[in-house]
């Protein structure tokens, strides 16, 4: 079957947070400005996982929901055939999101005051989920060679042994930088924590989403018989544009920290998932990946489009090319303006919204994270419109 990603939806006025959400953001500043920002797909959702959401909502009952057997043979299933990770039942634990998750895995694995280990620039909840706990966030900032982020490993070394630092959150594969990080990379990685008992959390969200050329490594089959002291997050959401139905799958092989994740889940009630999250994640992993093939491809597409496209027309921008996701960094210190005035400028002078790269931390200063999960049409109006604004400055 021949999937459709040229089609453009109308998203306005549906609560979408993407197309909507600019508005409460940025108020009338943001009229007409085209959303390519927070990481949403415009794309109709594979036609597997509306046909399973229409059954099950033809049952009509919606009664206290139970994952069944099917569930997890399609969840262990997926990470088989994509990563080669052979997971067990019991290692599958249910969060409703993987930001929730990051928030209740540091409430329940560490104590107030204690360090937390960054790589920055990185995805912001991660800096949000530690201050908000009021831990201590550590930084081990990323090298920008050549277009690419790469690990200080001596930095990274160091910042453990003169932090204490009890736990490490990993961005695999990297956001907003698009890395994929080697397994050469991870087992160091590993190496420093298992040296010093650093906890390790490997959010895999975007695991599915890489580019050709490269290959997404699980954790877990670079720690499996090395090191048990991690947690796995997983989500069909980033892959399929779930996000919405709130579901996610951590992934726990050590059974004392999976008994410890359980029992602070059980205490916030939290133990039980969406039931039609279950059904769109459950379809999505049974059936999405052909879906997911033919998207990569289009997605690919849309990356080389942006590339050339700004090379030959907005040579002041530099494009980062990403080797996983569809969220592409900017480089706009070229422009010479402040985080500000380049907000300001993406805003009221191109009509594009996009995120600012300076929340993702130090290392993202004059940077813009672009959304790709597109039509071609509407990144194609998008660079028109920061070309225009560019060449009039």
């Amino acid at each position: 079957m021949q999937y459709e990603f040229d089609k453009i939806i109308d998203r306005h006025n549906t609560g979408s947070m993407k197309w909507d959400g600019i508005y409460t953001i940025f108020g009338d500043k943001a009229q007409g400005a085209l959303p390519m920002w927070i990481a949403d797909m415009d794309f109709s959702v594979a036609p597997e996982i509306t046909t399973a959401l229409k059954k099950r909502v033809e049952h009509a009952i919606f009664g206290y929901p139970l994952a069944p057997q099917s569930y997890y043979d399609a969840v262990i299933g997926w990470m088989q055939r994509h990563f080669d990770w052979t997971v067990k039942q019991e290692w599958i634990h249910f969060s409703p999101g993987i930001d929730a998750a990051l928030n209740y895995i540091v409430q329940a694995f560490t104590k107030t005051d204690d360090a937390i280990l960054i790589q920055s620039p990185v995805y912001y909840p991660y800096t949000d989920c530690i201050v908000d706990n009021h831990r201590k966030v550590i930084l081990n900032p990323m090298q920008l060679e050549n277009g690419v982020f790469n690990i200080d490993f001596a930095d990274f070394e160091q910042k453990i042994v003169d932090n204490h630092v009890k736990l490490f959150l990993l961005c695999n594969p990297h956001n907003p930088g698009g890395r994929v990080w080697t397994k050469d990379e991870l087992v160091k990685l590993l190496t420093i924590c298992k040296k010093y008992q650093v906890m390790i959390i490997s959010d895999e969200i975007h695991a599915d989403l890489v580019y050709s050329g490269y290959k997404n490594t699980a954790f877990g089959t670079v720690a499996e018989g090395v090191y048990d002291n991690y947690l796995v997050c997983t989500s069909a959401s980033k892959t399929f544009n779930l996000a919405g139905l709130h579901n996610s799958n951590i992934i726990i092989p050590n059974p004392e920290l999976g008994k410890i994740f359980f029992t602070y889940m059980n205490k916030l009630y939290l133990l039980r998932p969406n039931i039609f999250g279950q059904v769109s994640t459950e379809a999505a992993y049974t059936y999405g990946d052909e879906w997911l093939k033919q998207l990569l491809a289009y997605l690919e597409g849309n990356l080389n489009f942006l590339i050339d496209y700004m090379e030959k027309h907005v040579p002041e921008i530099k494009v980062m090319r990403p080797q996983a996701t569809y969220l592409v960094f900017l480089d706009c210190n070229a422009l010479g303006l402040s985080n500000e005035e380049l907000r300001e400028f993406m805003l009221t002078k191109a009509g594009v919204v996009m995120d600012d790269g300076f929340v993702f931390g130090p290392g993202g200063e004059g940077f813009k994270r672009m959304n790709i999960a597109c039509p071609r049409a509407t990144l194609e109006e998008a660079c028109k419109r920061i070309e225009k604004a560019v060449k009039n400055r």
